[in-house]
């Protein structure tokens, strides 16, 4: 997915709410900006939602697999490791 973020402007009517955007206005809220962060969050929060229930079997087969094989950088990984039991040596 190409970064939505960084994807030039274009102009568009919106319809509003009248008295939230007058409200808007005199708070000095910059309203192209606000409009346009709350729906970028919006359009990636159901885009990755919806690519969840898309891929949701290859994450499922993915997790089952991780759990009885483990990963393949467990045996470096030494934090994840037990102390040993400095009595037993």
């Amino acid at each position: 997915m190409r970064s939505v973020r960084l994807a030039p402007k274009r102009p568009v009517n919106l319809s509003l709410n009248s008295k939230v955007l007058e409200m808007a206005k005199e708070m000095g809220m910059n309203i192209s900006q606000t409009v346009d962060e709350l729906l970028t969050e919006a359009v990636l929060k159901r885009y990755w939602a919806e690519w969840q229930v898309n891929n949701r079997e290859a994450i499922e087969q993915y997790n089952a697999r991780v759990a009885s094989e483990g990963l393949f950088s467990d045996k470096y990984r030494s934090f994840m490791r037990p102390k040993a039991d400095k009595d037993a040596a």
